[in-house]
């Protein structure tokens, strides 16, 4: 393998010569080897959003140049089209609040801006990370892409919950069952699925307090940051396809991160609710009423136990992000890796059971009709 030499505060170190990252990111995989998994794809997409974002904004108030802009641009367009997603090499799980996440960010796009206007990777003589971070607090970009990474995984999810509550009423109309009756089986249906659709609309209002968020450019002078902040938020808004705003106290929004914890605590009554319902059925069955067809006895407690499973799992989740939330410190929490690392692997873990819930159960549950021991 070739290799080329990069230079740092901390001296020189041989990258790879094809990679887009450069000597932050490898430091920092290197150091950082707890989870073995990358930043995820939407995190990636994130910071492409906000960088693309940043250089629109700095080119039209004269702080980039307009070629150097073009190229950072089109990288971030390239990000957000799936490629180079495989040189975001930084774990997960890392100290620093998050920044070399934002370090591996700023040398990819600045490598591959490098390269787009005729330059090497490594050299940063056309592009540099800092033109990529120019004009942008870390720990602000961090926070706002993990933002919206977990704005767009709960809408997945949202969009899983609500198959998932509408297998209930389609079971409902195909076998033409009362919803009225009181303690009928048409009742308890229309009840798992408004136990479901109550959740989801409670997670809907979580996602809506994550759109809030903080943007500043301290360094600049009043008026500059405010039209750079301005800016940068109708960019953000328009790439983002978010509505995001922007907070009315900036340090608050900063320190704050109830807005994270209260979708967390909202997934987490999710699968503890679908424990319930999974248990539920599992006791209709026994009770002769319904039956899930082509699924063995065997098979329904495996699906019940592994539904447990993933909901003890969460609980776990959703205390380690509320016990880091706690522990920041004052405008900056250094716990932010760990928080999306738990709220990513939740919010994906919960989606992936309401389908096996979905599929494997309750499209497949046939309704035993009273008094017909055909059935």
């Amino acid at each position: 393998m070739r290799y080329r030499i990069e230079k740092d505060v901390l001296g020189e170190k041989k990258v790879p010569a094809e990679a887009y990252y450069g000597i932050g990111s490898l430091r920092s995989k290197e150091t950082y080897q707890i989870t073995k998994r990358g930043i995820i794809r939407q995190m990636i997409k994130s910071f492409a959003n906000i960088k693309k974002t940043a250089a629109k904004t700095n080119s039209d108030l004269g702080y980039l140049d307009k070629d150097v802009a073009y190229a950072i641009v089109l990288s971030c367009e390239e990000i957000l089209n799936g490629r180079l997603h495989g040189q975001f090499i930084t774990d997960l799980v890392q100290g620093g609040s998050g920044n070399s996440m934002n370090t591996n960010a700023n040398e990819v796009i600045a490598n591959r801006a490098n390269e787009l206007m005729g330059g090497e990777k490594g050299k940063y003589d056309l592009v540099s990370p800092e033109d990529v971070n120019l004009n942008q607090d870390s720990y602000e970009v961090v926070l706002i892409a993990g933002k919206l990474s977990i704005i767009r995984l709960t809408k997945k999810l949202l969009t899983e919950a609500k198959k998932l509550s509408n297998s209930f009423t389609d079971k409902i109309a195909e076998y033409k069952l009362s919803r009225y009756e009181d303690y009928s089986l048409g009742q308890q249906l229309q009840a798992f699925y408004e136990i479901v659709d109550k959740n989801m609309k409670r997670i809907s209002a979580c996602v809506n307090s994550l759109m809030e968020v903080a943007v500043s450019a301290r360094h600049l002078p009043p008026e500059q940051e405010s039209l750079f902040v301005r800016k940068f938020m109708k960019y953000l808004v328009q790439h983002s396809g978010e509505t995001l705003f922007l907070s009315k106290n900036i340090l608050e929004n900063k320190q704050n991160l109830d807005a994270i914890a209260w979708t967390s605590v909202s997934l987490k009554t999710l699968i503890a609710n679908l424990s319930k319902i999974a248990t539920d059925l599992h006791l209709l069955e026994k009770e002769g009423k319904i039956r899930i067809s082509d699924v063995d006895t065997a098979g329904h407690d495996v699906v019940l136990e592994m539904i447990k499973q993933v909901s003890f799992y969460i609980m776990g989740n959703d205390l380690t992000i509320a016990r880091s939330i706690e522990a920041g410190k004052l405008e900056r929490n250094f716990y932010l890796p760990i928080i999306y690392a738990c709220y990513f692997e939740m919010s994906n873990m919960i989606r992936r059971v309401m389908r096996v819930l979905r599929e494997n159960v309750i499209e497949g549950l046939k309704i035993l009709i009273e008094n017909d021991p055909a059935e």
